[in-house]
């Protein structure tokens, strides 16, 4: 099976490789001709705007002011990136 596998490089300098099967990350492009590494990003994205949701709405407990912060910014991202909320695009709303 072809794979793909893309580098992510952090503000410090340090990398780590993922490589997913090929057809995996064709299977989420948009009709648009997204390019594999923004196809990559948008699911990076999404996947941190969940787990950031996740945290601040989904866990027992106080919540920290500065996690709310973090989710807010990054809902904010992700609206910035993809044109819609978060909300709207789950279909999940508080």
């Amino acid at each position: 099976m072809d794979e793909a596998t893309f580098t992510i490089e952090d503000p410090d300098g340090n990398t780590d490789d993922v490589t997913l099967p090929a057809g995996l990350v064709d299977l989420f492009a948009e009709p648009d001709d997204d390019s594999n590494a923004q196809v990559v990003g948008d699911i990076v994205l999404m996947a941190f705007a969940q787990r950031a949701h996740a945290v601040v709405h989904h866990q027992e407990g106080q919540v920290d002011e500065e996690l709310e912060e973090i989710e807010a910014a990054t809902l904010d991202q992700f609206e910035e990136r993809f044109g819609q909320t978060f909300g709207e695009a789950t279909g999940h709303q508080h």
